[in-house]
């Protein structure tokens, strides 16, 4: 059947619309158009430009190819349910591109192909004519209904043979036809009381198509009045959406005959389309009312053809045209074409936001639209394409201030009430990279004591940046600087996601005091934003470092002695003990202390000055050999110290110094053997006490059984005494107390412990001239706690 249509194109561009012209029934794919070509654009902008259909109609009946440029079928297409009557019949959509955006407007309209025949409401109808009917009367016949379109619609009625009857055939105001049968000769009842004729509606298409009605006439007796309406034709009005049984007229036909020849009955005929399922009539009174909804949208007019028919048969026809009156029962549709939910802070003002069609079904002020946002809102609306509007922005948009936006458009017809629709927009503000890291303090200044561990954790330092996502993402970085001529990153790191900085090696506040860099924060944009701070570290001092004593000099093999004259006066200065502290504050606050001295009634040494005076007058009995032990602290916590040894002549006359000083170079080897012997001592004393112990338990034990003995033999029991026990209260034995002679030689300084006699009391043999220290010795009971007591010094 499409080789009897040509398939032509009638394409016109007018401020981007095309229009075609396509037959109906067409396959799905079949080609439509070349919109590329017609609107002069290239694939492969419509490619890039994602080219899409946007419809507001529910069915899409056409589809766009991009990769080719071309329009095809998407949906079969019936122009008789899409337009029902209307010609000529077409659909619009809109194909829109973006980045930039373009709109184009395609029209294509449907061409009618005869794909219906014609047909009658009633396959069969009766009539009954009276044999009196006259010739030349008419006879109202069924009218065929074909949907489709220009020739293709109903185009001719040819009646079957016969001899009574012709045919005429009228035209409507609209088009369409009825056909009326129009006696030619006059009937007899007698002859033929029955006829069956043959109605066959045709189209103009080729081949045709037809429609078949059948005639059954029934021949009655005379009946020469047919029924007469008073008017041609009835107007009236409607409202749409009128209630069910709503009174539209009534129309009124008189017969001149009398009795059942004169009772008239009222039907619709050449009801077009739906129009009888809208509308009834009472088939008495004539009365037209509403039986179904009526919308202005779908059909805006009604023409009806109604018979009035009497008992002999003979009618008459008029027709009755219905007008609907629209009303506002029809809310805008809002349309989204194209939006962009989510733009760039740094687009300029007059950037198109979104793309939106609004349509209103209804006619005239109630389908005339306006559309509005809050004026708050930084966007405006401009009108593009008739019923299409471009939301643009209308500011500078700035996401750290305010990071999204919610658009409600609204549209709003004119009718009475309007009737408006909204439609919500929700429009994201995507960041960029404006905003730089912004430090929480202008410096920042940290305190760390020395002798830190590596790796220990310092501070922290801290910026946000106001951007979001990866430009918000911050890096930590140390700035290339010397310190002592190192770089900054041999002393301290700086974790770059979480800001901390940590102490690479261990400090030394003796060697730097304090810490000075620069921290940079970066974000993670492209291209990056940074800001600096300042970071000072002061290193604080630990108590590390114990005095140094200057003077006097310590020597190994050499004597370094002081000389005090015999005359010399009490307050007389010896010498003085020169120390200092690496360290700072309190930590190296020195004081002096005599620790150990030969006459600790001779010297003292000054708390803060080290100064080592005579407290007393000099003597003969005086060793000329005084050694004394001067400690030196320092206030930390805890304190460290050192010790000095200063020894000090006292004489007159060089050679008598010289001679008693010549030992002093054996002093520390006599110190070690002391400790040495000091050692075996406590140990052999160890070893005779655990062997009395066992003695005298076997003793006990010896005595015990002797008693047992003694005891049932009957003889006098004599007590027994080991040599060194003696008895105590007659009650028991204690062990005698052991006497030790120390013994020491002058020349040899070695000392040697001898094990005594038993004795009552301990007795320290010791040079009497050393009186005058005995009992400073006594008092720290143990002589030889003292390496240079005066056991050692020779008068």
């Amino acid at each position: 059947m499409l080789q009897l249509f040509l398939f032509f194109l009638m394409t016109f561009i007018v401020r981007g619309q095309i229009r075609y012209s396509v037959p109906e029934e067409m396959k799905i794919g079949s080609l439509i158009g070349n919109v590329a070509q017609d609107l002069g654009l290239d694939v492969r902008r419509l490619r890039s430009g994602r080219a899409r259909i946007v419809s507001g109609e529910t069915t899409r009946y056409a589809e766009l190819n991009a990769d080719k440029g071309v329009l095809v079928v998407n949906e079969k297409i019936d122009r008789e349910e899409l337009c029902g009557e209307v010609t000529p019949c077409s659909f619009t959509f809109e194909i829109i591109l973006e980045d930039p955006i373009e709109l184009h407007r395609v029209t294509v309209e449907i061409l009618d192909v005869n794909d219906h025949a014609p047909t009658f409401k009633n396959p069969v109808i009766s009539l009954e004519i009276s044999e009196s009917a006259t010739v030349g009367s008419q006879f109202d016949l069924e009218s065929a209904y074909d949907p489709d379109a220009g020739i293709y619609t109903l185009q001719n009625y040819v009646l079957s043979p016969n001899d009574n009857f012709v045919l005429k055939q009228h035209s409507n105001v609209d088009g369409s036809r009825f056909a009326v049968m129009i006696l030619q000769n006059a009937l007899d009842r007698e002859l033929n009381p029955h006829l069956s004729l043959k109605l066959i509606a045709l189209d103009g298409g080729t081949p045709q198509r037809s429609g078949t009605l059948s005639i059954e006439i029934t021949v009655l007796d005379v009946n020469d009045n047919p029924p007469v309406f008073n008017q041609s034709i009835y107007k009236a009005t409607v409202t749409e959406n009128a209630p069910l049984g709503t009174y539209i007229t009534t129309v009124n036909a008189s017969d001149a005959d009398s009795g059942t020849n004169g009772l008239v009955i009222y039907s619709f005929s050449n009801v077009k389309g739906k129009s009888a399922e809208k509308f009834a009539i009472d088939s008495l009174s004539g009365k037209i009312s509403v039986v179904d909804n009526i919308d202005y949208e779908k059909e805006k007019k009604y023409e009806i053809r109604v018979i009035a028919k009497d008992q002999g048969g003979l009618s008459d026809a008029t027709k009755v045209v219905i007008e609907v009156v629209d009303v506002n029962d029809n809310a805008p549709v809002i349309n989204i074409m194209s939006f962009s939910s989510m733009i760039s802070e740094d687009v300029s003002p007059g950037t198109t936001i979104a793309v939106f069609n609004v349509k209103d079904a209804d006619s005239e002020s109630n389908g005339k639209i306006t559309c509005s946002i809050d004026a708050n809102l930084p966007f405006k609306i401009q009108s593009s394409l008739t019923d299409y509007y471009n939301l643009i922005s209308d500011v500078v948009f700035d996401r750290e201030t305010k990071p999204e936006y919610n658009i409600t458009i609204t549209a709003k017809d004119s009718g009475s009430p309007p009737l408006f629709t909204k439609a919500t927009l929700q429009l994201r503000i995507s960041d960029v990279n404006d905003n730089a890291p912004v430090f929480s303090k202008p410096s920042y200044l940290a305190y760390i004591a020395e002798n830190n561990t590596p790796g220990m954790s310092i501070f922290s330092v801290s910026a946000r940046d106001s951007d979001w996502n990866q430009n918000a993402r911050i890096s930590y970085f140390l700035e290339d600087a010397e310190i002592i001529g190192n770089p900054i990153s041999s002393y301290i790191s700086i974790n770059s996601e979480s800001g901390v900085v940590c102490a690479v090696r261990t400090l030394d506040y003796e060697q730097i005091k304090q810490l000075l860099f620069t921290v940079k924060a970066q974000d993670g944009g492209s291209p990056p934003l940074s800001s600096n701070v300042t970071v000072k570290i002061l290193i604080q001092d630990q108590n590390d470092n114990p005095p140094q004593v200057l003077y006097p000099v310590q020597t190994g093999g050499s004597v370094v002695a002081e000389m005090v004259p015999r005359s010399a006066d009490v307050g007389y200065l010896v010498t003085k003990v020169v120390a200092v502290d690496v360290d700072s504050g309190q930590n190296a606050w020195l004081s002096y202390k005599l620790q150990k001295s030969t006459d600790r009634a001779l010297f003292e040494v000054g708390l803060q000055n080290g100064e080592i005076r005579i407290i007393r007058q000099v003597t003969d009995k005086d060793a000329v050999k005084q050694r004394l032990t001067v400690i030196v602290e320092d206030n930390g916590q805890p304190s460290r110290s050192a010790t000095v040894i200063v020894n000090v002549a006292v004489a007159d006359s060089f050679p008598e110094v010289l001679s008693e000083f010549t030992d002093f170079t054996h002093d520390k080897e006599y110190n070690d053997n002391l400790t040495l012997y000091l050692v075996l001592a406590l140990a052999v004393v160890s070893f005779l006490f655990i062997t009395c112990l066992v003695v005298i338990i076997s003793v006990k034990i010896y005595r015990w059984r002797q008693s047992r003995i003694m005891l049932h033999s009957s003889l006098p029991v004599i007590p027994y005494y080991p040599p060194r026990y003696s008895d105590t209260l007659g009650t028991g034995t204690l062990p005698h107390v052991y006497n030790y002679e120390v013994c020491r030689t002058t020349d040899s300084r070695k000392s040697d412990c001898k094990f005594g006699r038993a004795g009552s009391q301990n007795v320290l043999i010791m040079d009497p001239s050393s009186t005058g220290t005995m009992q400073r010795t006594q008092n720290e009971k143990s002589i030889l706690d003292e390496p240079d007591s005066p056991i050692e010094v020779r008068l």
